[in-house]
C-alpha cells in the first residue's frame, strides 16, 4: 500500500487595512492594507519562507492580493484568484457598527439581526464553510506533495476552521482565534485533514496597532 500524499495548505487573514472611517468594509473596492498591513504581510512571509510553498492564492479583494505579493516574490509565483476565498456578505458593509454609536444602535436595523444562527445579516455560514473547503481542496490539489498559501479572511477562515472541527459554525465572534496576518494551516495526508495548526507571525505588529484585533471588515 503506498503511502499517502502529505499537503499543507495555510490559510492566511490578510493585514491590517486603512480604513479611518471605522466602517465595516465587508467586499467593498478600494480597502487596501495599511504600512502597518504591509509589515504584517511581509512578516507572514518570513515565518513560512523556508517552506514548500508552490502555489499561491488570494480573494480577489485588495487587500488579499496586496497581502499575497510578498508570498509570489518570496517563491517565485504568479498569485491565482479564487472568489471562494471573498468575505461574506454582509448587510451592515459601509456602515460603522462600533457598540455604542455604530449601525446596530439604529431600531430600523434591529430586524436584520433576528436570526444569529444563519445568520439573517448576511452570507449563511454554511455557505461560507463550503466554498471555502472547495477552496482550500483545490489549492491541495495545485499544490499536491507541497504547500499552497491561500489568503483570506477572517470570518471566513474561523467558520472554516469550525466546520472541519465539526463545531456549530454560528459563534461569539469576540472568542476568534484568527488574528490578523494569522496562519491556519491544515495538513492533509491524500485528500484528508490530518491536523491543523495556528500561528500569529505578525503577533509584534498586532500588538502595535490598538484597534488590530477589533479591525472592521476582517
Amino acid at each position: 500500500m503506498s503511502k499517502p500524499t502529505r499537503t499543507t495548505v495555510h490559510v492566511l487573514r490578510h493585514g491590517e487595512v486603512h480604513n479611518p472611517a471605522k466602517i465595516l468594509y465587508g467586499r467593498l473596492p478600494d480597502f487596501h492594507l495599511s504600512e502597518l498591513g504591509v509589515q504584517m504581510a511581509k512578516a507572514a512571509t518570513e515565518a513560512l519562507a523556508d517552506r514548500d510553498i508552490t502555489h499561491v492564492v488570494a480573494s480577489p479583494l485588495e487587500r488579499a492580493q496586496e497581502t499575497a505579493e510578498p508570498f509570489a516574490a518570496q517563491f517565485g509565483l504568479e498569485t491565482a484568484t479564487d472568489t471562494r476565498l471573498i468575505e461574506s456578505s454582509n448587510y451592515f458593509e459601509g456602515k460603522k457598527v462600533s457598540v455604542g454609536d455604530g449601525a446596530f444602535t439604529n431600531p430600523r436595523h434591529w430586524w436584520v439581526l433576528r436570526d444569529p444562527i444563519t445568520p439573517s445579516w448576511g452570507e449563511a455560514y454554511l455557505v461560507i464553510a463550503q466554498r471555502m473547503f472547495a477552496a482550500v481542496q483545490a489549492a491541495r490539489v495545485a499544490a499536491e506533495g507541497h504547500e499552497a498559501v491561500c489568503v483570506s479572511h477572517q470570518l471566513p477562515i474561523w467558520t472554516l476552521r469550525r466546520y472541519v472541527e465539526k463545531k456549530r459554525l454560528w459563534h461569539d465572534p469576540r472568542r476568534r482565534q484568527c488574528g490578523l496576518a494569522s496562519l491556519t494551516s491544515f495538513v492533509f495526508e491524500d485528500a484528508k485533514i490530518v491536523g491543523i495548526e495556528y500561528a500569529e507571525p505578525a503577533a509584534a505588529l498586532i500588538a502595535m496597532s490598538p484597534g488590530a484585533r477589533t479591525a472592521k471588515g476582517a
